[in-house]
């Protein structure tokens, strides 16, 4: 199991999760499908992803332009060019302040706590879409090191929905989808 340790193993992990999401994206669907995410449609789901990257840039003090209205992909792809625009910022992405779980760098967050968004959502979208999303061995330890770390947060709003039961011989991202509410 890697630990992303240095400012360039955190935004090129940061980087890597947003490019696959992109993939996802880019690979088109119904835009209107349900997706894993209780009331949401797949373009819910890109526009959360979207929001919350742009709402912690924001508390940042690094507010981006609105991303066009209208086509989904478009939108992304504007809102994914601004993001990798901004982590280029090394400066920036060093930059440290006080988070839920203590000092943390701009950087930091990217990689964990937005890269476990993309992973997860990367599914979601994929699952909206008819698609077939595995994740690698380094994405499920990153997947269940995230859910352990959020602890008693877990479940907080917002965050994720109430486990369901898996298997117990359940293949391992069956487990950990399960233990955020999601059916694998």
């Amino acid at each position: 199991m890697e630990t992303m340790t240095t400012l360039d193993d955190l935004l090129d992990q940061f980087e890597t999760d947003a490019a696959r999401f992109d993939e996802v994206v880019r690979a088109g669907g119904d835009w209107t499908a349900p997706s894993p995410c209780e009331g949401w449609t797949a373009a819910d789901v890109v526009r959360h992803v979207m929001d919350t990257q742009r709402d912690f840039l924001a508390r940042q003090g690094r507010a981006l332009d609105a991303p066009p209205q209208g086509a989904v992909a478009e939108a992304w792809a504007a809102h994914h060019g601004a993001m990798r625009a901004i982590v280029a910022d090394r400066a920036f992405m060093a930059q440290e302040f006080d988070g839920v779980f203590g000092r943390v760098t701009v950087a930091d967050t990217l990689a964990r706590f937005y890269g476990f968004d993309l992973l997860v959502h990367r599914w979601d979208l994929a699952r909206a879409h008819g698609l077939e999303v595995a994740w690698t061995v380094d994405e499920l330890d990153r997947v269940e090191r995230a859910l352990d770390g959020f602890g008693e947060h877990l479940y907080d709003d917002g965050v994720c929905r109430a486990g369901v039961t898996a298997p117990a011989d359940a293949p391992r991202h069956v487990r950990l989808l399960a233990r955020m509410g999601r059916q694998g």
